[in-house]
């Protein structure tokens, strides 16, 4: 039995190792300059590889390279928090900071007008499909958004 497991992850080691592409195998060149890699020794790349290698199951980006903070298999939570400084509204492109320190932007075009108020009190929401719903107390509107950080 032993012998025939073994026998089995020899021959799967191949095709796991195969999955696993390095960083300069993943990036253009242009980008692994920009990011200061091409000043890494062979060895703190490898170790930098290899670091990625273990810890590749989380899922960090889209496909898109856009960050993901709220992977499939994590719950989604309403929560409540404050923005920082003055809201009076949105207008199709706002990007929102909280004293979490998550900042959102708007995800939808349009724009609304609310009472000019200081650090007012939202609650952001999980819709179906992975969007999210943003409400600002003493606003009557109610805008969709995305997390940006």
């Amino acid at each position: 039995m032993l012998p025939a497991a073994l026998a089995v992850l020899i021959t799967a080691m191949p095709a796991m190792a195969q999955q696993f592409s390095s960083l300069e195998e993943r990036m253009s060149a242009a980008d692994f300059k920009a990011a200061g890699l091409d000043k890494l020794s062979p060895q703190q790349l490898q170790f930098l590889d290899d670091w990625l290698r273990t810890h590749e199951q989380t899922k960090m980006v889209s496909a898109s390279g856009q960050p993901v903070f709220y992977p499939d298999n994590q719950p989604r939570d309403k929560f409540t928090t404050h923005l920082v400084g003055q809201f009076n509204g949105w207008a199709g492109h706002t990007t929102f900071t909280l004293d979490n320190g998550q900042v959102w932007k708007q995800a939808e075009s349009g724009a609304y007008s609310c009472p000019d108020v200081h650090n007012p009190a939202v609650t952001i929401k999980p819709m179906i499909l992975g969007s999210w719903l943003m409400y600002v107390q003493g606003c009557n509107q109610s805008v969709r958004v995305e997390r940006v950080k």
